[in-house]
């Protein structure tokens, strides 16, 4: 794991060439350093803010973003504090990232859910994605060239803290509601300038962006209904907490587990029914594995506790029977999707996952998409026979770039239905050319991590000859 990451940090150096190849003149040394979320007075909510409406912007301000913290974003960007919804009901306020291009761009825009998974606030996207951020949460920044793909095509693009003010990793029905709520705020946002109050929407995200997007997805019908959200594309996607927990559990990314127990018991998830239980059956060890995940973002978390098990009781007293325990049962059920026939995605869903992939099973995936389309959704779902889950991200980005671009357009299938796809580094030229060296050496920075994703260093290797 180690190793890995050494050869990972060795490919995000030849990222940021590449990156500073695309937009001339970018390199920046900041003078300033952005405050960490914890302490950054926008972060906290206007006293009232409680009976203000869902999705209400209360606060904005206009940001420099960049690449890594270093390399200037080339748009106009823009940060909204919004208010939206906790588990329990009550109101709570995050923060929106917005990315407009410098161009005439399209009267529409593309919700882009990173996969930051952490529970602790200084992984937010929005502190990431700034200019001299310290880059503590690097996952948000990896993902952030993605996004250029849609701002080259002329789409704005908002990038939510969806997990919260709190970082609540895991709180599925959360992270839904923070996306919808996002764009609410996106939609009546001034400085964009829609001719309509109703702009057209896609929801994208992959892995545990795609939890936000496929809750998000299956709460639009009851919980932001007025939004117009043309389709949703997801991958990737953990859709049964329970079946990735125990998928997880012991292997090289078992260290996404401390996080997410963590997660769940913040105060904006369940922290009121959790966190006592919780605190009661952690041992001195499995307290420190949470304080550690509270402070600290993936990467770190991940080596921290790689091929480790939750169910050791040297980390709680109830060993095997935790799983067990009615809040434990009661809370992954209730985060599972799919189980809710009123919870059905209304928008149409492009919904991709890897048949290797080995960090979300496959099975759970499929068993969403099967109980979502017995109940009248329009899903297509494709199935990476090749790769694992990292190499499925980039693969399948290509697949969503064309997919969000067909739904704009109105090009919207009518009923489920599924394929099989190889995927190609090749495929990007599809995005343009100025992508092209972009995308190339993130695939050198994914592929050294999945476990699963050997094949994908042969397009690399063929790729990095074409002229």
């Amino acid at each position: 794991m180690r190793n890995s990451l050494r050869m990972w940090a060795v490919s995000l150096l030849d990222l940021l060439v590449a990156l500073a190849a695309l937009i001339p003149a970018a390199l920046t040394l900041p003078t300033w350093i952005p405050e960490d979320p914890s302490i950054d007075p926008f972060y906290t909510p206007p006293t009232g803010f409680e009976s203000r409406a869902p999705g209400t912007i209360l606060r904005q301000r206009r940001i420099r973003a960049a690449f890594f913290g270093l390399i200037p974003d080339p748009v106009d960007a823009y940060q909204l504090l919004y208010r939206t919804t906790a588990v329990n009901g009550s109101a709570i306020a995050t923060v929106t990232t917005v990315f407009k291009p410098r161009y005439p761009y399209t009267d529409s825009f593309v919700s882009f859910h990173t996969e930051y998974d952490s529970s602790s606030v200084t992984c937010n996207p929005s502190y990431q994605y700034r200019l001299g951020s310290l880059q503590t949460g690097i996952i948000p920044s990896v993902e952030l060239p993605i996004t250029q793909a849609y701002l080259l095509k002329g789409y704005i693009v908002a990038s939510p803290d969806y997990e919260g003010p709190d970082a609540a990793f895991g709180a599925a029905r959360l992270a839904g509601m923070g996306v919808l709520d996002g764009m609410r705020a996106v939609s009546s946002f001034r400085e964009l300038n829609f001719a309509t109050h109703r702009p057209a929407i896609v929801g994208t995200g992959y892995s545990g962006g795609a939890i936000a997007t496929g809750w998000a997805a299956a709460l639009h019908r009851t919980y932001a209904p007025e939004l117009n959200i043309r389709g949703w594309a997801q991958g990737g996607t953990p859709s049964n907490l329970t079946g990735t927990l125990l998928w997880l559990d012991n292997g090289l990314y078992s260290g996404f587990l401390p996080a997410a127990i963590d997660g769940l018991s913040k105060p904006s998830a369940y922290g009121l029914q959790l966190k006592p239980f919780i605190d009661s059956i952690a041992t001195e060890a499995g307290q420190l594995l949470l304080d550690y995940a509270n402070s600290h973002c993936t990467v770190p978390s991940l080596i921290n506790f790689h091929n480790q098990s939750i169910f050791n009781p040297t980390f709680q007293t109830l060993g095997p029977d935790f799983i067990d325990e009615p809040i434990v049962r009661s809370i992954m059920a209730e985060n599972t999707l799919g189980v809710d026939p009123d919870e059905t995605p209304i928008a149409p869903v492009f919904a991709y996952h890897a048949a290797q992939d080995d960090i979300i099973p496959y099975d759970d995936a499929k068993a969403m998409v099967d109980r979502w389309c017995s109940n009248g959704a329009n899903v297509l779902f494709t199935t990476y026979a090749s790769g694992g889950h990292i190499a499925t991200e980039l693969l399948g980005m290509v697949g969503a770039v064309r997919w969000v671009e067909g739904v704009f357009e109105g090009d919207v299938p009518t009923n489920c239905s599924s394929n099989t796809a190889s995927g190609s580094l090749f495929d990007f030229n599809i995005l343009g050319e100025e992508l092209k060296p972009v995308m190339l050496t993130l695939g050198k920075v994914l592929d050294v991590v999945g476990e699963n994703d050997e094949y994908i260093k042969q397009d690399v290797s063929v790729l990095a000859m074409v002229p």
